[in-house]
């Protein structure tokens, strides 16, 4: 009897190679922040109310410097888009955004019109600072709101109250016409009104993007520790259903899992990293994802802020782990970001970020429409509501 060729099989284990590269952003992390959030599990460090405690002379140099030793795996790549991520960017000085930047710009080749996000906490907010940060290079402004009801900010452990969120959004707008809020539900004793009452907010502020994020309790955080009181799982389904459709009603397109614009306001910079693309970070505790014709890499920089100046600046080593993303692990990775995008993904998209075919992953498409998660033909592959609804199980269906 012949044998049966598993062809999905020796796909993956061939080494695909890219017949181009995907687009590349920046990210630079800022790894600061006044207070700690105890739902927080991104590397920050609380420095307090003395910004002055805040190395960012030698901070700036170790960046630019990090940048500097990158350039030989993206020589000649352009930047469609960078982020300043944090912590909390907005508690640099505007002069240290623009030497930055100006750095980066003679560094790089940046695409005309690209995309300058800076994340900014609403107890930051200095009106003629972010004037100045709008002058540096910034030109669109993604503001930690969380909620607008002094409750739960203060349960959230946030620095500002809510005539502060409001004030933050009234200096954003002034200089900014590309405004970003986050706001977060399902939140420690949150009733369903009060999840209403602040995405009705959000949705009539004036702003260009929401994302709208339901509280987890991630490991490494206080809240883990010590979990809260939320909401169950079907009153967190209902705040969610109230926020999709309040945002809709209110002119917003829903275009990723938990992200929401008006027309031709979609964040460029997530998109990238929804699509698969590749990003280059730098700063402590940044990850990176670069492609090459023969292989893809991960890198991640020292986490410490001290330790990640000494040894950039001293030892000219930024990166503390590097590994390859192998062929069997594609897959799963680009579906872990582009089955959270609601208009889904053209199978081309698949072959052109990861180098396989579409078919190494047929069996898989199939189980998950047989399950009703999935829907695809050549076109367009994408999550059905039923498959929206429950992410994790249909993404378990591409851990292979």
């Amino acid at each position: 009897m012949a044998a049966t060729i598993n062809v999905s099989s020796i796909l993956r284990n061939q080494s695909p190679k890219l017949s181009s590269l995907p687009p590349l952003s920046l990210y630079i992390h800022i790894p600061w922040c006044v207070k700690k959030c105890p739902y927080c599990d991104f590397n920050s460090h609380e420095i307090g109310n003395n910004v002055a405690n805040l190395p960012e002379q030698d901070y700036v140099s170790a960046l630019i410097r990090d940048l500097e030793m990158a350039l030989p795996q993206i020589w000649g790549r352009p930047i469609s888009s960078i982020f300043f991520g944090g912590g909390t960017p907005s508690l640099l000085s505007a002069q240290a955004v623009d030497t930055i930047l100006t750095q980066v710009r003679m560094l790089l080749p940046i695409e005309l019109y690209a995309e300058v996000t800076l994340e900014a906490n609403p107890g930051t907010f200095e009106a003629q600072k972010f004037s100045d940060f709008r002058t540096a290079g910034i030109n669109r402004l993604s503001v930690g709101i969380q909620s607008f009801n002094s409750k739960h900010l203060h349960a959230l452990g946030r620095i500002h109250d809510d005539k502060e969120a409001h004030r933050a959004i009234d200096i954003a707008l002034k200089y900014f016409d590309n405004v970003n809020l986050d706001v977060m539900y399902a939140l420690p004793d949150q009733g369903l009104e009060e999840a209403r009452q602040d995405i009705e907010i959000a949705s009539v502020s004036g702003v260009h993007h929401v994302s709208a994020y339901h509280l987890t309790l991630e490991p490494n955080t206080y809240f883990h520790r010590f979990p809260p009181k939320l909401p169950d799982d079907d009153l967190s389904a209902e705040m969610q259903l109230i926020v999709e459709q309040t945002l809709s009603r209110r002119g917003f397109e829903h275009y990723e899992i938990s992200a929401f614009a008006r027309p031709s306001h979609r964040s460029h910079h997530n998109l990238n990293y929804w699509q698969f693309g590749d990003y280059l970070g730098v700063g402590a505790g940044a990850h990176s994802k670069i492609s090459f014709q023969d292989r893809i890499i991960r890198q991640m920089r020292y986490k410490q802020p001290k330790q990640y100046i000494t040894k950039t600046l001293n030892e000219n080593d930024s990166v503390q782990s590097q590994h390859e993303i192998l062929a069997k692990d594609r897959a799963f990775e680009f579906m872990m970001n582009a089955l959270r995008l609601m208009d889904g993904f053209h199978p081309d998209t698949f072959q052109a970020t990861t180098g396989l075919s579409i078919t190494a992953v047929q069996q898989e498409l199939h189980r998950a429409e047989q399950c009703g998660l999935l829907c695809w033909d050549h076109h367009c592959i994408k999550p059905t509501v039923k498959g929206k609804r429950f992410l994790n199980e249909l993404l378990q269906i591409f851990l292979i």
